[in-house]
């Protein structure tokens, strides 16, 4: 069995886009440069975070060359490559392994509910050998509160005997902890991350690999200081911090949210676009977060 995975801080990367709605790749590199600097180990753009859902495939298919373009070691990309169809997921997983990313970050196939582990499996085992790459590796995106369908401890375990060298890891954005450390007791050295930083430590001390967090676009420092340093007495003091910044942070809408405070750090009001379906925040909405986070 490979313990070749990711471990540490990815942040998800939020995508900006310019007056006209268009992604903007230019600002979209130098946020990613920021985050590593910052202390993420990875990145991984077209998550949930990164509205991938509301992105075209030539869309992301041109983020991911930039990045690569920009100066972005592959060896720290975990580009997301879910996707209702099977045809356009094997496209972009093709790329990003084209690319020499270390991974990528793989949604069940999300729309139609009700779908059985069986069906689960049979997706995933298309993008593999449509593939047919050993450089692939494959990171499962449990994500229930949006997709509905996810991938069961049971089918987990399925994936990864079906292809120990390929599917490597999970992001459990599930949000029931114990969903996490059943993984982590049942597949020890998969690499396991928490959705939230709020169980970072948890996730660590349980044998983990860390997270991939929404927030390390505005919180890497601290996050990476906690994975660093969780064996050390101060960890429960530094996880008390970072959920009461994750708290006030999620108490309005998310990526909004995130956004406001990028556009805040950065001087660049630009960073305030969201593509719809998603909504803007108004300022004194976000104001209240902000005033908070800064005391």
């Amino acid at each position: 069995m490979t313990t070749e995975h990711l471990n540490g801080v990815v942040a998800p990367l939020l995508t900006p886009f310019d007056d006209a709605g268009q992604p903007h790749a230019e600002r979209f590199v130098a946020h990613a440069q920021r985050l590593l600097t910052d202390g993420c180990t990875a990145l991984a753009p077209f998550g949930t975070t990164g509205e991938a859902t509301s992105l075209g495939m030539q869309e992301r298919r041109s983020l991911l060359d930039a990045l690569v373009d920009g100066g972005i070691a592959p060896a720290q990309l975990l580009p997301g490559t879910g996707s209702c169809s099977l045809a356009d997921c094997v496209q972009l997983t093709r790329q990003a392994v084209e690319h020499g990313c270390a991974g990528v970050l793989l949604l069940p196939p999300f729309y139609y509910k009700g779908i059985s582990d069986e069906g689960i499996f049979r997706f995933v085992a298309e993008v593999v050998e449509q593939v047919g790459d050993e450089r692939l590796r494959v990171y499962l995106y449990h994500i229930p509160p949006q997709a509905v369908i996810g991938y069961s401890v049971e089918l987990v375990g399925r994936l990864r005997d079906a292809y120990p060298q390929t599917v490597v890891g999970l992001k459990d954005s599930s949000g029931d902890w114990q969903n996490t450390a059943a993984v982590i007791q049942a597949f020890p050295g998969f690499a396991t991350f928490s959705g939230s930083e709020i169980s970072l430590l948890a996730n660590l001390r349980a044998g983990g690999a860390g997270c991939i967090t929404a927030t390390a676009n505005v919180n890497a420092g601290p996050l990476r200081e906690l994975f660093d340093n969780w064996q050390n007495d101060a960890a429960d003091e530094m996880q008390a911090a970072i959920t009461a910044r994750r708290e006030l942070i999620q108490s309005k809408p998310m990526i909004p949210m995130l956004k406001h405070i990028v556009a805040r750090h950065t001087g660049d009001p630009g960073w305030l676009r969201v593509r719809p379906p998603l909504l803007e925040l108004a300022a004194e909405d976000a104001q209240t977060v902000l005033t908070s986070l800064a005391a």
